[in-house]
């Protein structure tokens, strides 16, 4: 083997030029693959990270009433009192397998309640969120402090403000000690919190715009605890989880909406629903694999085109080196001396042009994100893939030259001279 390797490489060595030109379409095949291939996994991490953010694995569960969300700030639903989570569930919840973490809050939109001074908090949303929401949802203090256990057990009147908020509440004031209405209680902002970029959809259209919308306006915190002082009656929580990985939101997502309508009549009308965003991670991703699919097999093309020319080259050989085979077979090879000879400088220089494919789709691909800006990853599958299935061309095409090298007649081999 070791031998086979030996002359194969001296072989192509000894012809340079016309090894580089018969690897060539090897490596413009194998080039395209990769950098389509690294394309199509960038765009479909862009498309995961553009939706989910990166990285942040969280999954919000709603209640429905019927097959749109439920909203106390409309009042009492013609499907009767909402149903409210006990503390069991809460408990089965973040027990779960795949489940880091878990908040349970009130929440409402376009909320009209909110006051400082004469500044109406329109189009905001405001929560009534417990001691694990900053947390599972990535916001992080930028100036005064969270909300404290004390906060909580002695149903302090304290809020928080994003920066958002801050800014249309307050007007550039300084929000912390200020003192806003709520209902009809005054509650003293403690802390303005912003949300890390990883949990932050990048909003790139007016339909994302939209769905949206509440956060780009702002977001009011105050404790849960204290909900039922501003808003006077108990109310639905929802649920947003931090599942351990993103493969695992959707299967965790259900988990727990399934723990969640445990109680509920199956007659009910009210449900809790994961939104699941994987779902539509996936759909996308899908749709811009199919397309660019098409677009390997396009560049497959010149693979077989390549297979053709390492063909074409090797029967050039054993045309070219036909005494030599006689003189082999003469002093006692064996056909399949002879057969693995010319499979083994096939493959060689089919791998060669492969690997040399890889590398150049690497910079291809570098170079394409660089200039139009289109995300890409680097796929190792891919590489291994490749440089097998360029290995493979050199067996299947390199295979009919060296049957018929094998096949010679030793003594009509010795003659051609």
């Amino acid at each position: 083997m070791l031998e086979n390797l030996r002359i194969s490489i001296q072989g192509i060595w000894s012809h340079k030029m016309r090894s580089f030109l018969t690897m060539l379409g090897i490596i413009i095949g194998i080039a395209s693959i990769i950098a389509i291939v690294s394309t199509i996994k960038g765009t479909s991490e862009q498309i995961k990270e553009d939706l989910i953010g990166a990285g942040n694995n969280t999954v919000t569960i709603s209640l429905y009433d019927g097959d749109s969300t439920y909203d106390a700030e409309y009042g009492m639903s013609s499907s009767g009192a909402p149903p409210l989570l006990t503390a069991e569930q809460k408990e089965d919840v973040m027990d779960m397998e795949h489940i880091e973490n878990a908040t349970f809050f009130y929440t409402r939109t376009y909320s009209s309640s909110v006051y400082y001074q004469n500044t109406a908090f329109q189009g905001g949303t405001i929560y009534g969120i417990d001691e694990n929401y900053l947390d599972t949802c990535g916001y992080m203090i930028q100036s005064g402090r969270g909300f404290i256990q004390k906060d909580y057990d002695e149903l302090r009147k304290v809020a928080l403000v994003d920066s958002n908020a801050a800014e249309n509440l307050f007007s550039g004031e300084d929000p912390l000690g200020k003192t806003i209405e709520i209902g009809d209680d005054p509650f003293t902002v403690v802390g303005v919190v912003q949300q890390s970029d990883s949990y932050q959809p990048n909003i790139s259209d007016i339909n994302e715009f939209y769905e949206y919308y509440q956060s780009v306006i702002g977001t009011v915190m105050i404790p849960d605890t204290c909900w039922p002082i501003a808003f006077q009656f108990d109310e639905p929580e929802n649920v947003i989880i931090k599942a351990d990985s993103t493969d695992n939101m959707s299967k965790a997502g259900n988990d727990a909406a399934n723990i969640l309508n445990q109680g509920i009549s199956e007659n009910s009308n009210f449900k809790y629903k994961a939104d699941d965003v994987m779902e539509r991670v996936r759909s996308l991703q899908k749709l811009s694999e199919s397309t660019n699919q098409q677009l390997i097999w396009i560049a497959s093309i010149s693979l077989l085109v390549g297979g053709i020319g390492v063909m074409n080259i090797m029967l050039v050989s054993v045309t070219e080196r036909t005494s030599e085979i006689g003189l082999k077979k003469a002093i006692g090879a064996r056909k399949k001396v002879i057969l693995f000879q010319f499979l083994t400088e096939a493959s060689m220089l089919t791998s060669i042009g492969g690997i040399i494919g890889v590398i150049s789709g690497i910079a291809l691909s570098r170079m394409v994100a660089k200039v139009s800006g289109a995300p890409t990853a680097i796929s190792i599958p891919a590489i291994i893939g490749s440089v097998l299935f360029s290995m493979l061309i050199g067996v299947i095409f390199g295979l009919l030259p060296s049957v018929k090298a094998a096949n010679l007649n030793p003594i009509d081999a010795l003659r051609s001279e």
